[in-house]
């Protein structure tokens, strides 16, 4: 089973925004663990400003033909509109694209999760 490994800023403090936080941190963890693709290699999560940002090591060889570590998906709250947005990674022009917005963590997490159409993990 593979592992998550763990890396960024702590929790953010009052009166800041409310992402990245230690407990979304820790449901997106476990949440990775359910993954449909790619599920024998080891995901990183990241804090960033308001979201967390996913990486894995590229074992399709896709993306990168060395195999290192790319990003997988970005997770960004609006705190204005209460939503969740996705983005994707256009690797070959290295630009985060807007993939789709949710009103809830869980229902990103089983989207990306679930990977229908292969953007994601590749």
């Amino acid at each position: 089973m593979s592992t998550i490994r763990a890396f960024g800023a702590p929790q953010a403090q009052a009166g800041q925004p409310s992402q990245p936080n230690e407990f979304d941190f820790r449901r997106i963890e476990r949440a990775l663990e359910n993954r449909k693709r790619y599920r024998y290699v080891s995901p990183i999560l990241l804090r960033t400003a308001n979201g967390y940002r996913i990486q894995s090591p590229c074992c399709s060889r896709n993306i990168d033909p060395d195999g290192g570590v790319v990003d997988i998906a970005l997770l960004l709250f609006d705190d204005r509109s209460r939503n969740w947005r996705l983005l994707r990674k256009e690797h070959t022009s290295g630009v985060w694209e807007f993939a789709r917005a949710f009103d809830r963590l869980a229902e990103l997490l089983d989207y990306l999760n679930e990977d229908p159409e292969r953007r994601f993990w590749q």
